[in-house]
């Protein structure tokens, strides 16, 4: 018995040595593998940093290719995007009011804005564009959905954040070009309310990767489409147009812009103490224009700007700013 026991001992002591001596190499391998990530991710932050052009091509060239390797995937006509009306307006010449959402918008921010413009008498439509795109790319698709309006009537663009750039993109490249032939032709612009639109552009687009998972979190929660289908909405072209002295900036803001399109600017203060904070993701100097009237200024956050967090909260305090403006250009021919 005993020598049994001894035997049994001696087959199983090499086998716990081995799995003894296998432990550290384990974890050698491990941190071998969090320290291969890391100076990854290091290598290609500081290639970016220093090489935005080069990356904007690298990003644009993957999303072409997933359009034609993953067409199902990629094909935006998911429900989502596109052009909806949200509003239908105050009898047959009732203003009509397009929003534009900014980057990563998960759908919210006009719904308080929606309802004060239809109670106005509105036709209030509202799109959905795929803002993990490049910024030309976007207005591209507002020009693909332009068809819809009725080319005898004005049309109003509102925009919040990187929607500001979309709609001045659009005006200035595809509807009213200075000096150059439409490209797109349809229904006139009668004018424009950028809110917290960065227009010299904004650090905040660094931490695009925390508000792609604030856009495509409640897509995934409501089932709307699997995760890799937010690909659909660009791959991360935006953020580099909207990097402050952007090739994409730099063209936009030279651009020469039509003298008969009015543009009314809002910004957002957080406190008195740092006007570079602005609202918290665009400084106060982003959001003025050489060209234009000086920026509204309301004590409000980005997105507090046009929307409630609470229901008990007061107007969003760009509101009173939009209507006005509206009844300014339409002469206060609306619904009261």
């Amino acid at each position: 018995m005993v020598a049994n026991k001894q035997e049994a001992h001696a087959a199983v002591a090499p086998a716990a040595i081995a799995a003894d001596m296998a432990r550290p190499r384990s974890r050698w391998a491990l941190w071998f593998v969090i320290a291969s990530i890391v100076l990854g991710w290091a290598a290609w932050a500081g290639w970016t940093e220093f090489n935005p052009a080069a990356e904007r091509t690298l990003r644009v060239a993957v999303h072409e290719w997933l359009e034609t390797r993953f067409t199902d995937v990629m094909d935006q006509d998911d429900g989502w995007h596109g052009l909806y009306q949200r509003t239908p307006g105050e009898g047959a010449d009732a203003p009509v009011v397009v929003l534009v959402h900014g980057l990563d918008e998960p759908g919210t921010i006009w719904r308080d804005l929606i309802p004060a413009l239809g109670a106005r008498g509105h036709q209030v439509w509202e799109l959905r564009y795929p803002n993990d795109q490049g910024i030309d790319r976007s207005a591209a698709f507002l020009a693909s959905h332009w068809h819809t309006f009725d080319p005898d009537r004005p049309v109003f663009l509102v925009g919040h954040s990187m929607g500001g750039l979309v709609i001045r993109e659009f005006v200035s490249r595809w509807r009213h070009p200075v000096g150059v032939p439409e490209r797109t032709a349809g229904a006139p612009v009668a004018g424009l309310i950028l809110g917290g639109t960065p227009n010299q552009g904004s650090e905040w687009a660094r931490m695009r990767a925390l508000l792609e998972f604030r856009d495509q979190l409640p897509a995934m929660a409501e089932k709307r489409h699997p995760a890799f289908a937010g690909l659909r909405d660009g791959t991360g072209v935006a953020k580099i147009d909207l990097r402050p002295g952007s090739d994409f900036l730099d063209a936009l803001n030279a651009r020469p812009w039509p003298a008969d399109v009015p543009v009314v600017l809002i910004a957002g203060k957080l406190t008195e103490l740092s006007p570079t904070l602005g609202d918290g993701v665009v400084a106060l100097d982003s959001i003025a224009l050489p060209a234009y009237p000086p920026p509204v200024i309301v004590n409000a956050s980005h997105r507090g700007m046009f929307l409630r967090v609470f229901s008990a909260e007061t107007e969003p305090p760009a509101i009173p700013y939009v209507l006005e403006a509206l009844d300014r250009w339409t002469g206060g021919d609306v619904a009261e």
